[in-house]
């Protein structure tokens, strides 16, 4: 299925629940242009639910999992061709990363491994995780090749060699805290973690394996899922209060914003695209909303419903190629949104 959306443009919808700093001289100010192109979705043919965490691989095919039916999936953006390899009952793939064409990794939930996909021969290789690093959850790519991922079951953050196999985990101290959007600084080199069972975020020294908690402001802030600007602020989603925030770890400080949908909006994806502009999914929406916040601006600037968006987009991926977001969603949809 291919379909046109309406879009909104908000004109410098900006302010929030936090003192926002002004915006620097010489930064551009919110585009008034259109932003969003077009919105493209496609009907997973054997899909029933929760099609979700698209990647796009080297070779520009989109690569996602099927969390409730079991498989790695691929779709070629060409040819709106579909093909997938089964996993084993009870898998429950959660993410999929493409380091190198014609492999796909993906975490398995429910059976607590990371798992190899030789795509042209669907042959799997498995990885078993225990302890910390039980219920692997999201993965992130860093500068060396190797992905450091979050331990939603095991309360515990990761790193897995991918030469080697070796793999490393250190435990959240707060108890219960599930680990679960992960993103690599900059810099490619250090993991940050949100925390979605408390007020937390936290990042992992790659070297020394010590975690860091940072506190958020409210004891109520539920962070699902965050990112990182190019200046090495992270910003995070409220859950619980359709609330953005930037954290600064310069200087620790942080700053607030209400999203214009409420806190009804329960933002869950967190993205960045290649202009610093912050894209999150209004999940609490039925059906979704993709909502787009200049960070350097500091202003609300796009919004567009996604018509397959019920339940849930979970989590997003960027193409900086073709200029693509894309998304999966639980109705069983494979979506891509062009952007300026």
């Amino acid at each position: 299925m291919k379909a046109w959306l309406s879009i909104l443009i908000i004109p410098a919808l900006s302010g929030g629940s936090g003192q926002a700093e002004a915006v620097a001289p010489g930064l551009p100010a919110v585009q008034t242009e259109e932003i969003i192109l077009s919105v493209d979705e496609w009907n997973v043919p054997w899909d029933d639910s929760w099609s979700r965490d698209p990647y796009v691989g080297p070779d520009g095919i989109v690569y996602f999992v099927g969390q409730r039916a079991h498989y790695v999936g691929w779709f070629d953006p060409e040819t709106e061709e579909f093909g997938y390899h089964d996993l084993e009952e009870g898998t429950g793939p959660h993410n999929v990363l493409v380091i190198e064409e014609g492999t796909a990794w993906y975490t398995a939930l429910r059976s607590h491994h990371i798992g190899r996909v030789d795509v042209p021969s669907g042959e799997i290789t498995r990885f078993t995780l225990e302890d910390e690093l039980i219920g692997p959850h999201t993965m992130a790519l860093d500068r060396h090749g190797n992905f450091w991922f979050s331990a939603y079951g095991g309360n515990g953050v990761g790193h897995f060699n991918v030469a080697t196999g070796e793999i490393r985990g250190v435990r959240v101290p707060t108890d219960r805290s599930r680990p679960y959007g992960i993103v690599m600084s900059p810099d490619g080199e250090r993991p940050w973690v949100s925390l979605f069972g408390t007020n937390k975020i936290a990042t992992v020294d790659p070297e020394t394996m010590e975690l860091e908690e940072i506190v958020l402001p409210r004891e109520e802030i539920r962070p699902r899922r965050l990112n990182i600007t190019s200046d090495g602020n992270v910003w995070y989603g409220d859950y619980a209060g359709g609330i953005i925030g930037r954290y600064n770890p310069a200087d620790g400080s942080i700053t607030e914003w209400d999203m214009p949908q409420g806190p009804e909006a329960a933002p869950y994806a967190v993205l960045v695209d290649d202009r610093d502009r912050l894209w999150l999914s209004a999940s609490g929406l039925n059906p979704n909303s993709l909502v787009a916040f200049d960070t350097r601006a500091e202003a609300f600037t796009a919004s567009v419903e996604i018509e397959t968006g019920r339940g849930a987009i979970r989590n997003m991926v960027f193409d900086a190629e073709t200029r693509s977001i894309w998304f999966g969603t639980d109705t069983g949809h494979i979506g891509r949104v062009r952007i300026n």
